[in-house]
């Protein structure tokens, strides 16, 4: 059943679509939802339900069926990302890295032997994905990488450390950005696929956070990992090229994984609104919190627009540089107001972990930061638009 703020929206969305939605939300609600503190609590890696996601097809959204994928496009994606968020934004967030960076990455940078190699683990779920692009002293200056990879015959010797990887510390590959020639600049970084247990490569700390708690991030060092030369994605030098490209789409995935956390705040508010009494009356019957839940809704209803669009373009092949980075900013930080206001309805009890309002609170504020902060997404969107 629809919830209210979904219920109006102009988009339509075909059969099948609405069965993929009405499927993953019945699983989420089986699967995941009794879990959900549990894993919060305890930073626990939901490892049974990952390998039950990539079952349904859904660690392999985007990727043909002759490798291993489900053949869907982003509007589906967008919906997935975001009914697995609803309930849990850790597990949207895995499967969004997942999908959007690693395995991203190698389809659109990787030839057909390395494709078959990688993204048919990938998408199948057999393997989980890492991508490491973010070091100690490069985050928003993602261009200022200083992980180097350096040419000794048939092999690169890697060596830096990557830090806040999604999925780093369970990932069977990564994709890892280093500087191939200093000279260069951002024309000097290349990609290399990493596997689990090449000698050098390792997880380090595994980073304890405000939210998203289930999700794994953590560092990556690599200490003379030497890699054979087959492992470069793409052309040397255009490793940062290709991660723009990439991060296209990564950023419709964040804008959906805010609608989905956004989404299950109003929810909790519009329930919470109704049972709780105050002056001898449910409190959704006073004007204060009907306006606050009149802004939640139209909000979110605005972020799923850009959202869809974003994805509908990049569905129709067109390029989405401007749409994806507007999509993001605004569904994440109308997504921060969403779940804000949520705990404000719940007023004490919003503060305990009794209610879901606090952790979608907590887990919301990622959206802001991760995949580009909103600063670097106005950066993005003045350029887009001066450019015309």
């Amino acid at each position: 059943m629809a919830s209210a703020a979904q219920a109006g929206q102009f988009h339509s969305f075909t059969e099948e679509q609405e069965q993929l939605r009405k499927e993953i939300r019945s699983f989420a609600a089986r699967e995941i939802a009794p879990h959900v503190m549990e894993w919060d609590e305890a930073s626990q890696f939901p490892h049974a339900v990952v390998k039950q996601l990539g079952q349904m097809g859904l660690m392999g959204v985007l990727f043909p069926p002759e490798l291993g994928g489900s053949g869907l496009g982003y509007v589906e994606y967008v919906l997935a990302i975001e009914e697995l968020s609803r309930v849990d934004g850790s597990i949207g967030i895995i499967v969004a890295s997942h999908n959007s960076l690693c395995t991203n990455h190698i389809m659109l940078a990787g030839n057909e032997e390395q494709r078959r190699r990688y993204v048919t683990k990938l998408a199948s779920g057999e393997w989980l994905g890492a991508w490491g692009l973010t070091e100690p002293g490069s985050g928003s200056d993602a261009g200022g990488a200083r992980a180097t990879a350096a040419r000794k015959g048939d092999r690169w010797v890697l060596n830096g450390n990557k830090t806040f990887i999604t999925n780093g510390t369970y990932a069977d590959v990564a994709v890892i950005l280093a500087v191939t020639d200093k000279s260069k600049g951002t024309r000097g970084i290349s990609a290399f696929a990493v596997e689990k247990g090449t000698p050098g490569f390792r997880p380090g700390k595994k980073e304890n956070k405000l939210g998203l708690r289930a999700s794994d991030t953590a560092e990556l060092i690599l200490e003379d990992c030497v890699i054979p030369a087959e492992n470069l994605l793409g052309k040397e030098g255009e490793g940062f090229v290709d991660a723009m490209r990439v991060l296209d789409g990564g950023r419709i995935s964040i804008a959906a994984l805010a609608l989905g956390m956004a989404q299950g705040a109003l929810d909790a508010a519009l329930k919470y609104s109704r049972e709780r009494r105050q002056f001898g009356k449910a409190i959704c019957e006073f004007q204060a919190i009907q306006w606050k839940l009149a802004d939640m809704a139209t909000q979110l209803d605005a972020a799923r627009l850009l959202t869809l669009r974003a994805a509908q373009r990049k569905d129709a092949g067109l390029k989405t540089t401007l749409e994806s980075a507007m999509a993001k900013l605004y569904a994440s930080e109308a997504a921060v107001r969403i779940c804000e206001e949520g705990v404000q309805i719940h007023g004490g009890y919003g503060f305990i972990k009794d209610y879901p309002a606090e952790k979608f609170y907590r887990d919301v504020k990622l959206c802001t930061i991760g995949e580009g902060t909103s600063e670097i997404q106005r950066m993005v969107i003045a350029r887009e638009i001066l450019k015309r």
